[in-house]
């Protein structure tokens, strides 16, 4: 194989595993929003919230497995350092994704006095999915790096995280019932927006100051004034979001606009996320092309994902198109 491959490869697979996970993100993002923002609402209305989310939740997850499995075997010499640093926030994860499993079907299947404890359960599995999510996503961040800066650092992504699939739950719900739900879901959405705006004013002036590295990317000339569009138009998003929850058009032909803005946000996050990690797996510590596997096996590897990204990527349109629309009644086959 040419040296030209050999140089491209990894980052195909790069490309690839970080479409993965953002796709994950916001698909993910949003039924782990409405599990937390059942909190509190009457059992009519959870019933309602969990078949707005009840056809995709499943699949949506497809896209973290796909993600982490091109990490195990296109990065394999990233992949055990990261999972044994990350090792206790991936059990608290799986342990939140396993109870919303285990919950979804429980709380209608069980007798109706044991119905508000697989809603709880529901609702602890969301909230400790997310947290670990953001606690991950803060220490690879930082790389791994111990002390208490970093714990905080990581704390606070956790926090904002946890805000930001709140506010993308709050939009779905917008987008996908109607009446009372719906209008409690604008409700949720002007409380949970607060909460973003400062996690990620608060994330955005921690990241340069935790990381040298990173601090070096942001600031240089000419790069500057050209990641100047990132955060001014993640600013103009946000704005356009909170003035949109004041209008009445957000319960009508614009429910759409407050998920499209805010997965519009996370997408530029991702952006600047991935401007301030290239090239490094781990950063500070190891490229793309130090921890890829060898030429060979990305070749043969390719072609595996050439034939199952596509795949997973058509199951889903379709899914998203078959079960379209306002959300009904709840029902299990």
């Amino acid at each position: 194989m040419s040296p030209a491959a050999n140089d491209w490869m990894p980052l195909v697979f790069m490309g690839l595993m970080g479409l993965a996970l953002l796709i994950y993100v916001v698909l993910d993002g949003y039924d782990l929003g409405v599990g937390m923002l059942m909190a509190g609402a009457p059992d009519a209305h959870k019933d309602r919230m969990v078949a707005s989310i009840g056809p995709f939740w499943d699949a949506n997850e497809t896209w973290l497995v796909l993600g982490v499995g091109i990490l195990l075997i296109a990065f394999p010499k990233a992949h055990g350092p990261i999972l044994q640093a990350l090792y206790l926030p991936v059990a608290v994860m799986l342990l939140g994704l396993m109870l919303r499993g285990v919950a979804f079907d429980f709380r209608v299947k069980v007798q109706a006095q044991w119905k508000p404890l697989w809603n709880r359960a529901f609702m602890a599995g969301s909230l400790l999915a997310s947290m670990a999510q953001g606690w991950m996503l803060g220490r690879y961040i930082s790389g791994f790096a111990e002390g208490f800066a970093y714990t905080l650092f990581a704390a606070v992504i956790a926090l904002a995280l946890s805000a930001a699939y709140a506010l993308l739950g709050a939009g779905w719900l917008l987008m996908k019932t109607e009446g009372e739900l719906q209008a409690r879901a604008l409700r949720s959405a002007k409380r949970v927006w607060p909460a973003v705006v400062l996690g990620l004013a608060l994330i955005s002036l921690a990241t340069p100051w935790i990381s040298p590295t990173v601090r070096a990317r942001w600031f240089a000339l000419p790069e500057l004034i050209a990641l100047l569009p990132i955060p001014l138009i993640s600013v103009l998003a946000l704005l356009a979001l909170r003035a949109l929850l004041n209008s009445h058009r957000v319960l009508g032909k614009l429910c759409w606009l407050p998920f499209a803005l805010t997965v519009l946000v996370m997408l530029l996050g991702f952006f600047g996320l991935a401007y301030s990690l290239y090239p490094f797996v781990m950063m500070d510590r190891m490229t793309i092309w130090q921890a890829a596997a060898a030429p060979k096996s990305l070749q043969f590897i390719l072609v595996g994902c050439a034939i199952t990204v596509p795949v997973i990527l058509a199951y889903t349109v379709f899914a998203y198109r078959v079960f379209w629309g306002k959300a009904g009644d709840l029902r299990y086959g």
